[in-house]
């Protein structure tokens, strides 16, 4: 009997498997043989009763096996399986938007990334905190690993993993753009297995990036047209130089990006804008700057009401002083396009609003659907959809070239940028055309 046992249970031989207790414990009863029923179905029987027992009852030590007749789960890629990408960060724009576009796209692709000549292109090239905050947070959701991610490094890789939901945090600890910090894992988490909750810590307000303010009001509104769904929730407001502030962003995970038409700019229907100040200054800086920004527009626009209201920012939903305005324009296709500027130490607040006033009309001569702001932070999502978008803009900006470049290198999407031919168009009027990969969420 035992010599059955043994070849139909390979694990009897296995005291890891099976221990002497236990196998002194197993009884076979004995088939009585009778008619029809020879003795050796009898010893098959109880061999088979015992084998089933053994599996029953029994640990089984899979390790014993052959490892070709062990059952082997599906190979998932927990980390990028290509080839490394080389990155020059150095080129064209030469700032972080390269380490943004390229580590987001490296995390959706699972593509292994080196970075070299990191922001090369500024006075103070390498990393910096903001840069790194980000990094670490894309790092973090995706369960990837990262060499080089420190303060001033000039060369970072970076290999990728799995895409994860749930909450995250980012932090600057400086006046870093939250709004940047957004940019880069925005993306990512659209290609989650579950909802994501971003904590985002640092300056809502900030020079050389998007106001929060235009992240809401513009940037929200235009970037849905993907199908996608973004909650943005400003918690506190922050400043620089100590910045402070807190966004909130939840996000749903999209089985794949829609392809949008953005040709048709329409008629401005509506101008409103919000100038802000907060902590110890004056409620009367905000009243001067929108003042001044409707003067300005008056002179151009004047059939259409402009309002923008003044706001004292609220002491507990502000951190430390800061002031600013935005000036949107709606129109009657659903496009929205904007000018902002913010107030410093020693500027006058009539400055500020012109500057604000002045940035939305260039945006509307030249016609396109979206404004120099929002036309680069829209390729990765072009790149990324499902069919081919087309984009109406103006001048095509160092930023948006930059995108173009990188989003092809790491997508091989295909980016045609063209002089707009209809009829009556600016002659800075281009299109922005792209066939994107349609990537699959394969996590949903």
């Amino acid at each position: 009997m035992e010599p059955l046992l043994r070849l139909l249970h390979p694990c009897w031989q296995s005291l890891g498997g099976i221990r002497a207790r236990e196998r002194r414990s197993l009884r076979v009863v004995p088939v009585r043989c009778s008619g029809f029923f020879p003795p050796f179905r009898a010893s098959l029987a109880a061999a088979w009763a015992g084998r089933l027992l053994c599996r029953r009852f029994l640990p089984v030590d899979r390790t014993r096996e052959p490892a070709s007749l062990r059952w082997q789960p599906p190979r998932r890629p927990i980390m990028g399986d290509g080839d490394r990408v080389e990155i020059d960060g150095g080129i064209m724009e030469g700032g972080g938007q390269i380490l943004r576009v390229s580590t987001a796209l490296s995390c959706l692709l699972h593509t292994p990334l080196c970075v070299k000549n990191i922001r090369a292109g500024r006075s103070q090239p390498g990393l910096r905190p903001q840069h790194l905050s980000g990094l670490e947070m894309v790092r973090d959701l995706c369960d990837g690993h990262m060499e080089g991610g420190e303060i001033g490094s000039t060369e970072i890789t970076f290999t990728p993993g799995k895409i994860k939901g749930g909450i995250h945090v980012a932090d600057t600890k400086t006046a870093g753009s939250v709004c940047l910090l957004m940019q880069v894992a925005m993306p990512c988490v659209l290609f989650a297995a579950s909802p994501s909750e971003l904590h985002l810590k640092g300056g809502t307000n900030a020079e050389m990036a998007p106001q929060i303010d235009y992240t809401v009001m513009v940037f929200k509104p235009m970037v849905e047209k993907f199908n996608l769904t973004l909650d943005c929730n400003i918690k506190r407001r922050g400043y620089y130089p100590k910045g402070g502030g807190e966004v909130i962003v939840r996000m749903s995970p999209v089985k794949q990006l829609s392809p949008i038409n953005l040709m048709d700019r329409g008629n401005v229907t509506k101008i409103h804008g919000r100038a802000f100040v907060a902590g110890t200054l004056p409620i009367r800086i905000a009243k001067d700057m929108a003042s001044a920004a409707e003067r300005c527009i008056r002179k151009e626009i004047r059939d259409l009401s402009v309002n923008i209201q003044a706001v004292q920012e609220p002491a507990n939903e502000a951190f430390g002083n800061g002031t600013g305005i935005i000036i949107v324009a709606e129109t009657s296709t659903g496009c929205l396009l904007a000018g902002s500027s913010l107030g410093k130490r020693g500027k006058n607040a009539d400055k500020v609003g012109i500057e604000a006033a002045e940035m939305l009309l260039a945006n509307l001569r030249h016609g396109g659907a979206v404004d120099d702001y929002l036309q680069d932070q829209l390729i990765i999502f072009m790149a990324l959809a499902n069919g081919v978008s087309k984009v109406k803009t103006g001048p095509i900006t160092l930023h948006t070239e930059t995108a173009i470049h990188f989003a092809e290198k790491l997508t091989k999407a295909k980016f045609t940028v063209t002089k707009s031919e209809e009829e009556g168009s600016p002659k800075d009027a281009f299109v922005i055309e792209c066939h994107g990969i349609g990537l699959l969420n394969t996590n949903l």
